[in-house]
C-alpha cells in the first residue's frame, strides 16, 4: 500500500499543510493591515516576539553545537526568508509575489539530493514543474505588473526557505526537544538577526496604529508562531520534498483571499492553473510502493506545561533500486 494511504501520514500531511495555508494570507495581511515600506520591521515583527514568547513558554535554551545551528536554521527559515518574502509583498502583486514560492520543490529536490541522499526521481521533477505552472497561470494576467527587485526577492526568499527545510531534515532535533522548542531557537534567532538590519536600514520604528497592532498580532501568533511549529513538526516525520509539495498551498490561498476579500476576480485559465497546483501538491505526498519505508521513533522530550510526553517521528527511509 502506498505510504500516503497510511493515516498517520495523512493526518501530519493534513496538519503540516495548514502552515502555508496561514502563510497564504501574509500578502494580504500585508497590503491591508501593516504600515507601508517597511519589509525589515515587518520582518522583525513576524519573528521576534513569536520567538521570545515561545522560549519563555519552553524554558529551553540551546546547548553546544546547536547554538550555531540553530543560528543558521534561523537565518536560511527566518532571518533571510522573512525580508527577502515581504520585499517581494510591498513590491508585487500578491499573488505573483506567492507565485515565486511555487518553485519550492525544485530547490529542494535538488538540494535534497546533496544533502539528504533523496534521489529526485522523473516524477518529482515534473510534479515540481506543474506545481510552477499551475501557480504560474493563477497569476498570468499580473505578468504586466513585475518589478525585478521583487522577482529577485522572491526568488532567493524561495531559496533560502528550500535550504532551511532540507538542513532542518538532515539536522534533526537534539535529543529530549520537541519541534515547539526548535521553533522558538529559530524565530528568535531569525528575529534579533533582522532587528539591527532594520533599524540600520528603515530607521526607527513606524507609528503603529490598532489596524497595524491587528495584523502584527496576526502574524506573529497564528502566521508564524503556530504555522511554524507545525511545519518543522512536520519536517520531522515527512521527507523533505513531501514537506515542501505542500508549498503551492500558498499562492492558491492568496489567489482565493485576493478573490474573496479583496475584490480580484478569477479567470478561467486561472482556476485550471490551481487544478494542476492543487493535483501537483496532492501527487507530491504520493510515495509509489516499494520505493519507501517508514520506520517510527519514539523520543521523549518535555512539554510546555513540563509534562514528559513521546514524540512519534515517521522517518521516512528512501530504498534505492540500483
Amino acid at each position: 500500500m502506498s505510504s500516503v494511504r497510511n493515516p498517520s501520514r495523512m493526518a501530519t500531511i493534513a496538519l503540516t499543510a495548514l502552515a502555508p495555508v496561514s502563510w497564504g494570507s501574509t500578502y494580504a495581511v500585508t497590503t491591508q493591515f501593516l504600515p507601508a515600506d517597511r519589509p525589515l520591521f515587518t520582518g522583525m515583527m513576524r519573528a521576534l516576539p513569536a520567538g521570545l514568547a515561545l522560549l519563555a513558554v519552553t524554558r529551553r535554551l540551546p546547548r553546544g553545537e546547536w547554538w550555531w545551528k540553530a543560528g543558521v536554521l534561523g537565518a536560511l527559515n527566518i532571518g533571510a526568508f522573512f525580508p527577502l518574502l515581504f520585499l517581494s509583498a510591498y513590491r508585487l502583486p500578491g499573488g505573483m509575489a506567492a507565485v515565486i514560492g511555487s518553485v519550492g520543490p525544485l530547490w529542494v529536490a535538488g538540494l535534497a539530493a546533496l544533502f539528504l541522499g533523496e534521489k529526485p526521481t522523473l516524477r518529482t521533477l515534473l510534479t515540481g514543474i506543474a506545481a510552477a505552472l499551475g501557480v504560474s497561470l493563477v497569476v498570468l494576467r499580473a505578468a504586466g505588473a513585475l518589478d525585478t527587485v521583487g522577482v529577485l526577492a522572491g526568488v532567493a526568499s524561495s531559496a533560502s526557505m528550500a535550504a532551511g527545510t532540507v538542513f532542518t531534515k538532515r539536522w534533526g532535533r537534539p535529543e529530549g526537544v520537541g519541534p515547539l522548542v526548535l521553533t522558538g531557537w529559530q524565530l528568535t534567532a531569525g528575529g534579533l538577526l533582522i532587528a539591527p538590519i532594520a533599524f540600520l536600514a528603515e530607521g526607527a520604528p513606524p507609528a503603529l496604529d490598532g489596524r497595524n497592532l491587528v495584523g502584527y498580532l496576526y502574524l506573529a501568533l497564528v502566521n508564524t508562531a503556530v504555522a511554524y511549529w507545525l511545519w518543522f513538526r512536520g519536517i520531522g516525520r515527512l521527507t523533505a520534498t513531501s514537506v515542501t509539495f505542500l508549498g503551492p498551498l500558498s499562492p492558491l490561498t492568496a489567489a482565493v483571499i485576493g478573490w474573496a476579500a479583496l475584490g480580484q476576480s478569477l479567470a478561467p485559465l486561472q482556476l485550471v492553473g490551481m487544478a494542476i497546483a492543487f493535483g501537483a501538491t496532492l501527487a507530491g505526498q504520493w510515495t509509489p510502493r516499494g520505493k519507501a519505508r517508514t520506520r517510527t521513533v519514539a523520543t521523549s522530550f518535555t512539554s510546555p506545561e513540563g509534562i514528559d510526553q513521546k514524540d512519534s517521528m515517521d522517518l521516512t527511509v528512501p530504498v534505492v533500486r540500483r
